[in-house]
């Protein structure tokens, strides 16, 4: 039969084969998260184009070429390519600073970009965020990416499988100087540029560190460091410092600049040396101290990250870590003849009510045909229900291990099932 729809290419089904992976990876972010103190937020999947014209930058690959955009009368709207102007935005709406104090928020949410699909990037993907709302202290640097770091290893994702590679891009005061010092870089080596970058060296001169086609020119590129301002120089040094204190190895990365241009001072990028090919970074993010004043809100620093799930997955499959096993169904309920499948939906029902995954059949099968599902369906027990059993308001229990067989009162079977099944 030949298709008549398929799924928009780079969107991907979730199948139910896959899907407990997915519950299992959100449990453990939202775990991870409480641990450090975060509450989880929840953003629109579309927001007015303009935020993200604002806060990302109307050059970044991101607005200018791979946002999708939506028109409605005069209202111009856009599914989030990214999760952080979001949270902002919120933040600033509901006057979340009002509670006082450091606002430490996390998230799961789809994003979409208009890119082309390969290998770890996607049209529509998914991402876990974190941002942390209300300080420059580079404290909050050094826990953020400390659990960051944490949260993968909680994994079982080895130590020397991942790399934190970390670099400052300074500050509106610093940033500057370094930009026209790279930016006069790139004229003198304006011919070994890729045609991209050529585009883009005088509307924003360091994407060009960030090019994967022109990484053997931009070693020669000059560093920031010179550059920075003694507070940028001290956040950064102090940054360093407390890692080695939480003993979280990184690598100084001088090129990298991230893609959006919201980011000051601290950039990071984590990435894997397995599963996921030349597009390798696992998770980004960087500091954003001038986002929610740029967004209409009183001047507040903050920084956050953002980790892709599909991403994550990829590599717990290469490195071959042990995944979850789907939830199994526990109890399938049979019933011989038209006569008792009323009391086998009942019975069932109850089951499900004390919290034992229960199914059984919807399509009248035969006896023979249920026991067939029964063993296939990964059940510990079945229930059979026929005349004898409904005459004695009872059930015959079958253990699909041993082939044991075991009459039990209907009113006893909920606590006698619990009480034989491995405890959740």
């Amino acid at each position: 039969m030949e298709l008549r729809y398929r799924a928009p290419e780079g969107m991907n089904d979730v199948l139910p084969e896959t899907s407990h992976l997915w519950q299992q990876l959100e449990a453990r972010w939202r775990e991870h998260c409480h641990a450090y103190g975060y509450r989880e937020i929840r953003t629109p999947i579309m927001e007015y184009a303009e935020l993200f014209e604002r806060s990302v930058g109307e050059t970044s690959d991101i607005v200018s070429k791979e946002m999708y955009v939506l028109q409605r009368g005069e209202e111009r709207y856009a599914l989030k390519p990214e999760g952080t102007a979001p949270v902002v935005r919120a933040y600033i709406e509901h006057a979340l600073h009002s509670a006082g104090g450091v606002q430490k928020l996390y998230y799961i949410t789809p994003f979409f970009r208009g890119e082309r699909p390969q290998k770890g990037r996607y049209r529509q993907a998914h991402q876990f965020g974190a941002e942390i709302i209300g300080t420059a202290l580079p404290y909050a640097d050094a826990e953020l990416l400390a659990m960051v770091m944490h949260f993968f290893q909680s994994l079982g994702i080895p130590a020397d499988a991942l790399e934190l590679r970390l670099n400052t891009i300074g500050c509106p005061e610093c940033r500057p100087a370094y930009r026209e010092a790279v930016r006069t870089f790139g004229r003198e080596n304006f011919a070994r540029l890729c045609k991209n970058c050529q585009a883009r060296l005088e509307r924003n001169p360091l994407r060009i560190l960030d090019c994967k086609e022109c990484v053997e020119v931009t070693a020669e590129a000059p560093p920031i460091d010179p550059y920075l301002c003694d507070e940028c120089r001290a956040h950064f040094e102090t940054l360093q410092q407390l890692l080695k204190t939480l003993d979280v190895p990184y690598r100084r990365d001088f090129r990298l600049v991230r893609g959006l241009d919201y980011y000051t001072r601290t950039t990071f990028e984590v990435v894997a040396e397995q599963g996921l090919g030349a597009q390798n970074a696992l998770c980004g993010g960087g500091r954003y101290d001038g986002l929610v004043e740029e967004l209409g809100g009183a001047p507040t620093p903050a920084l956050g990250v953002g980790i892709g799930v599909e991403r994550t997955l990829l590599v717990l499959h290469a490195l071959g870590i042990p995944l979850p096993e789907p939830p199994t169904l526990e109890v399938y309920v049979v019933a011989f003849g038209d006569i008792a499948r009323p009391t086998a939906l009942q019975v069932a029902q109850q089951l499900r009510h004390v919290g034992i995954a229960t199914d059984l059949d919807l399509e009248g099968r035969s006896p023979k045909a249920q026991m067939r599902l029964a063993n296939r369906s990964g059940a510990r027990f079945a229930v059979l229900l026929g005349e004898t059993e409904l005459a004695q308001h009872a059930a015959t229990v079958k253990d699909l291990h041993t082939h044991e067989q075991t009459l039990v009162s209907q009113t006893e079977l909920p606590e006698w099932l619990r009480s034989r099944l491995p405890k959740s």
